[in-house]
């Protein structure tokens, strides 16, 4: 399914980045492929506040649009969805940590760890080995703060990877640094399968808690986590309110195109 967002000349504010990964099911069964056959990909977990960006940045809409697979990360792009008539399964990035991390352990593919800290990490990497027997975690690239995923740092984080061995790499930088460089390891290291799952790594370190199950369960974990960093997430929740009404105008529009 394709967003196409008000007030852009050409129509699309995203530029034509789609839902192309329905369900985790069709996901997951992707990723053994490529992992199987020594494939790269990447994946992106497709979300409101990443709509707000994809609308201004350039280099962000590109880098979405060389992402492999593409799932619906937030309950306003799964209601969206159904209003298009095109429906899809919610598939948080926060939650394939874990079954990413199983599926590494089974067809023994090593793993690597990029983004957060070096003892968020360390501490990551503890857990899911522990829980996942086989699994080695043979990368936890912590960059300096500030990273430009585009520059020569983000490139030798990248090489540093690949020389590691890794074949799974999990992202935790964030929207839209983490997207931007797994656009860019496509080329650089091709045969690496990265996944940007955000603060998915910490929440398996135990550095940052989620939402209860009960509030997710509502679809109201942006009100908890707002409640706990208002300064930080109100804009954000902001700009993405605002552009509901024009993304709910469009679903329809795209419902009535059959």
């Amino acid at each position: 399914m394709a967003f196409h967002l008000p007030g852009n000349p050409a129509g699309d504010g995203t530029g034509g980045v789609r839902l192309n990964m329905p369900t985790r099911a069709a996901l997951m069964a992707a990723v053994e492929a490529d992992l199987r056959a020594g494939r790269g990909f990447a994946l992106a977990t497709l979300n409101l506040d990443h709509l707000v960006k994809l609308r201004g940045s350039a280099p962000f809409r590109a880098a979405y649009l060389a992402q492999s697979y593409v799932v619906a990360d937030g309950n306003p792009v799964v209601w969206l969805s159904k209003l298009a008539g095109r429906p899809v399964e919610l598939v948080p990035g926060s939650e394939l940590v874990g079954p990413l991390a199983a599926l590494a352990a089974r067809l023994g593919v090593p793993m690597g760890l990029l983004g957060a800290d070096q003892a968020t990490l360390d501490a990551a990497a503890a857990k899911l080995e522990a829980e996942n027997p086989g699994l080695r975690v043979v990368a936890r690239i912590a960059p300096p703060y500030g990273l430009d995923p585009a520059g020569p740092v983000a490139d030798a984080c990248l090489d540093e990877l690949a020389a590691s061995g890794a074949r799974l790499c999990l992202l935790a930088l964030g929207a839209p640094k983490q997207e931007i460089l797994a656009a860019r390891g496509l080329e650089r290291v091709p045969g690496i399968g990265f996944a940007s799952v955000g603060a998915g790594v910490e929440f398996a370190a135990g550095t940052q808690a989620r939402a209860p199950a009960l509030v997710r369960k509502l679809a109201l974990e942006w009100l908890w986590r707002l409640g706990r960093e208002p300064k930080r997430l109100a804009a954000r929740y902001a700009a993405c309110f605002a552009i509901l009404p024009g993304l709910a105008r469009d679903a329809r529009r795209l419902r009535g195109q059959g």
